[in-house]
């Protein structure tokens, strides 16, 4: 799977000055993303052609819900356990190169598994672990995919990207299960993973031929381990971003039942084969392939979260009707409902997700949001084959779409509105120049930061410098505190650590267009006929020459 901006998966979307017009798309041309479009629309067939192979080989092989269910845990937990390395590697590394070798990996896995299926020496136990490693190439490949799309599109032409990446993907979920089941039906499982293991040799053409532009960095690139580590501090303390992954959550609970039990409703419930599976999963597709189309006009009449409350609203009718309707027709216009709800749900997300984090973490971040969706998947999916076991299929699926109506109490709490109205464009502050020959690991450091502040606006300055925490400590301050000196009240002074000086140098590029503008005002409060002071002090022993 190529993971083109899909409204299944997260995407990137920071703002980066175009390196040439040639790396650029509009709607009448862009051989790039034009490109790159087409070979993710045939690598996205051809996983949900093999979605549909792999859970209809499975309901041949154990009629378990359970069993079933496993299938979709197989191939997201993957990127619930890697995400964030995945995430962290596509902001450190060739991601070009990662890229490469992700597709080759589906490529041998997909072809394995249909050459074992063909010979009919495909066993439950080999298939889930198959569809794992699978998930392990999409886990590896899906941070670094995101991430390069703001490389071939501007800031103005991303929303576009977006809405043709979520045409491409559900184009393709319309397609390919039908698709599939047809094939499936023709010449049995196997086939569909051969075809799926072809379709990621078109991706692997257009990044072999891709000559991608350089970015020189002004500092070293950061290390794997600490560049996780930056990525979950940046979540924890960047409160839009954990408001969207909440929300996302709160929905994906629910969310996941229907993709953990539609094949056993399809066999058991609507006696339909292998064809008439994939006809479901492409009534979902096409409804979402409208809702895509819709959705701009959509968001004329709703805001975003009001667009979430709706279209969680629809997806829960859906899980129930699925729960209770026995009509096939009925059963195709519930999933195209369905499908129109969660492109709308997924693409607010995506968007909220992608306008609150800078370019510097957009791999780190989005591969939490991928985490929250996948793992979501993943772990629900099991909780809900089980709880099918043992209430029936019909009542877990009221019991998900109970749990649905409940998640929308969430926007009563965390809000995603103000998602891209944070100016994120990189606002670089100086280097702090030293007599010193000081080790790029010398630390940890102590900054400090000398203010004047008049007692009338002391209370007023306390609460902009609160905020101001916020952004230390998202950008690497392991300690911050603010103090007034007792024999002076007007004397304020700000600490912080972080843990090396290149981490701190690092703080200094990190700066967008926000940041500047918190910290101009928190210094605005300063009466002193000089600037605040800076000091920056650095552990003794630790790195000096």
């Amino acid at each position: 799977m190529a993971s083109f901006p899909a409204y299944g998966g997260p995407q990137p979307t920071q703002p980066r000055p175009p390196a040439s017009r040639d790396s650029m798309w509009t709607p009448l041309g862009g051989a790039l993303f034009r490109a790159i479009w087409l070979a993710s629309l045939a690598s996205n067939v051809g996983t949900w052609m093999q979605n549909v192979g792999a859970s209809w080989l499975m309901t041949s092989l154990s009629p378990s819900p359970l069993m079933v269910s496993l299938i979709q845990t197989a191939s997201s937990l993957p990127i619930f356990l890697l995400a964030l390395p995945a995430g962290a590697l596509a902001d450190v590394v060739d991601r070009r190169r990662l890229l490469i070798v992700s597709q080759a990996w589906m490529l041998a896995a997909a072809g394995v598994l249909g050459f074992l299926t063909l010979a009919h020496m495909t066993t439950p136990a080999l298939l889930l672990g198959l569809s794992f490693a699978l998930g392990i190439g999409a886990a590896l490949n899906a941070p670094a995919w995101q991430a390069i799309i703001p490389e071939v599109v501007s800031r103005n032409e991303l929303q576009a990207a977006i809405a043709l990446g979520g045409i491409n993907f559900n184009f393709a979920r319309a397609v390919g299960p039908a698709l599939g089941g047809l094939v499936v039906a023709m010449m049995g499982a196997g086939a569909n993973f051969i075809l799926n293991a072809v379709s990621f040799l078109g991706v692997i053409i257009v990044l072999y031929h891709w000559k991608r532009q350089h970015i020189a960095e002004l500092l070293p690139a950061e290390r794997f381990l600490g560049a996780m580590r930056a990525g979950v501090r940046y979540v924890r303390h960047a409160p839009l971003l954990r408001a969207v992954l909440i929300r996302t959550a709160a929905f994906i609970v629910g969310g996941a039942a229907m993709w953990a039990a539609l094949p056993l409703i399809a066999r058991q419930q609507l006696h339909l084969t292998a064809d008439g599976y994939g006809g479901l999963l492409g009534a979902f597709g096409a409804g979402a392939v409208a809702g895509g189309t819709a959705l701009k006009l959509i968001r004329r009449y709703l805001s975003r979260d009001g667009l979430i409350v709706y279209g969680t609203i629809v997806f829960a009718i859906m899980t129930l009707g699925l729960g209770y309707v026995r009509s096939v027709l009925a059963a195709y216009l519930l999933m195209g409902a369905g499908g129109s709800a969660w492109v709308a749900l997924m693409a607010e997300l995506n968007v909220a997700t992608q306008l609150a984090v800078p370019r510097w973490v957009q791999g780190r971040a989005l591969a939490i949001f991928q985490i929250v969706i996948q793992g979501g998947l993943a772990i629900m999916s099991v909780g809900w084959g089980g709880l099918a076991e043992k209430i029936g299929i019909p009542w877990a699926m009221y019991a998900a779409g109970a749990v649905l109506l409940l998640s929308t109490a969430a926007n009563l709490r965390w809000k995603t509105a103000q998602a891209g109205e944070l100016e994120l464009d990189p606002v670089p502050i100086p280097i702090p120049e030293v007599k010193a020959q000081v080790h790029d690991d010398a630390g940890p450091v102590l900054i400090t930061i000398e203010y004047l502040i008049s007692p009338a606006r002391a209370a007023e300055f306390e609460a902009a410098m609160q905020k101001l925490r916020v952004l230390r400590r998202r950008e690497g301050a392991t300690f911050w505190a603010l103090f007034f000196d007792a024999a002076r009240p007007e004397r304020y002074v700000e600490y912080w650590i972080v843990d090396s000086w290149m981490e701190h140098l690092r703080q200094h590029l990190r700066v967008t267009q926000a940041d500047h503008d918190l910290l101009q005002f928190a210094r605005s409060f300063h009466i002193g006929e000089e600037p605040p002071v800076a000091t920056h002090q650095l552990a003794a022993g630790s790195g000096i020459s």
